[in-house]
């Protein structure tokens, strides 16, 4: 942007977003040190960077990614099972297209492995994978489950609904109030505050994240995603740290509510259970991932062909810094290998394969230098 004029053009209410500029920039004169803010969404991202809001903030006020792209944090592994699996089983898989370009630790995507005879089905929905699976009853197919806790439900819905009998599930889900814990155990990034997700929040509730504000009490504030919303949510957290009293609160309250949609939770659990789970770049975070019930064994991959699930450090390609990345210890263009060995086309790093990725985001907008300040 060539001036904030320019930049305030975007918003659909540029007065109110000037007020609200101006009052973050005066908090921020009250406050001598960086203040680190860290959102756990990647629309929240998308929004940060398409609106300019970095451009904004004061200069000891940064805005950084978490781990908020489920295809990011998609073990490596897992990946590597799948494409073994399918081929020796001669299952067909079904996937969302940003699932099929992630690549495992030889390199591989679901869409690489279709050279090697791999049948690979890419829906919009898990409804479109059950007309599939019912219209082609002759084929056995392997649903590969991917996202977080607000996508999770649907897949239990569909299963306790009884999905078709070649239909077997291979579970990815992962639920996102543990990492923001983990993440306030994080102490060598110091962050102050939390954009906590607007998606997340609105299924999984507030309440989950009192546990971990209690333990390490930080600013957190669920945001929706419209640029007024988060720049009134940073707001929100400076006026939490000057006064010093540290609280969750809500933003998004046309849509987030303290207990949440408990009809979509209590869905979830009738189906799955929480058990550790391994997050790619990060590691393994307790009670993160949704595992199915005994009950369910019939339709779950990893019981049916005893699979183990991944509970080690997970691979990232040499010379990629997206473990970095989806924990907020560094930005896209520090990495060695952003737009120059990866890009949209063709990712090597997970941050640059989904829409929701950090990388991709900061790619697609050509951010390609250190934000500038005005």
């Amino acid at each position: 942007m060539s001036n904030l004029f320019e930049l305030l053009k975007q918003y659909r209410d540029p007065v109110l977003a000037r007020r609200l500029i101006d009052r973050i920039r005066a908090l921020a004169k009250r406050l001598e040190e960086r203040v680190l803010i860290m959102h756990v969404c990647g629309t929240h991202e998308w929004t940060i960077t398409h609106y300019g809001i970095r451009y904004v903030l004061p200069e000891n006020i940064e805005v950084r990614a978490g781990p908020g792209c489920p295809v990011c944090i998609l073990p490596a592994q897992d990946i590597d099972t799948v494409i073994d699996l399918a081929l020796e089983e001669r299952l067909s898989v079904i996937a969302y297209g940003d699932v099929s370009r992630a690549r495992g630790t030889m390199g591989l995507s679901l869409e690489d492995a279709r050279s090697l005879g791999l049948d690979l089905r890419i829906v919009y929905s898990l409804q479109d994978a059950i007309t599939i699976a019912k219209r082609e009853s002759n084929k056995r197919f392997l649903f590969f489950g991917v996202g977080f806790d607000t996508t999770c439900p649907s897949t239990a819905y569909m299963v306790l609904k009884g999905p078709p009998s070649n239909m077997m599930f291979y579970s990815c889900y992962r639920y996102v109030p543990p990492s923001v814990g983990w993440l306030l155990e994080l102490k060598d990034l110091e962050i102050e505050g939390f954009i906590t997700p607007g998606h997340s929040g609105t299924v999984t509730g507030m309440e989950p994240y009192k546990k971990y504000f209690d333990r390490n009490p930080k600013p957190m504030v669920f945001s929706g995603f419209e640029p007024i919303d988060v720049l009134i949510s940073i707001l929100m957290i400076l006026r939490q740290i000057v006064k010093r009293e540290y609280k969750i609160e809500n933003e998004y309250t046309r849509s987030v509510r303290w207990e949440g949609n408990t009809i979509a939770m209590s869905t979830a659990l009738r189906v799955f259970k929480l058990e550790e789970g391994l997050w790619r770049g990060i590691g393994v975070i307790e009670g993160s991932a949704f595992e199915f019930k005994e009950e369910f064994s019939s339709i779950d991959a990893r019981r049916i062909y005893g699979l183990e699930k991944p509970l080690k450090e997970d691979y990232m390609p040499s010379g990629c810094r997206c473990a970095d990345i989806i924990i907020g210890k560094t930005v896209p263009t520090e990495c060695p290998l952003y737009m120059q060995a990866c890009t949209p086309q063709r990712p090597i790093g997970p941050c640059m394969v989904s829409v929701e990725g950090t990388c991709r985001i900061w790619a697609e907008h050509r951010v390609l230098s250190q934000l500038l300040r005005h």
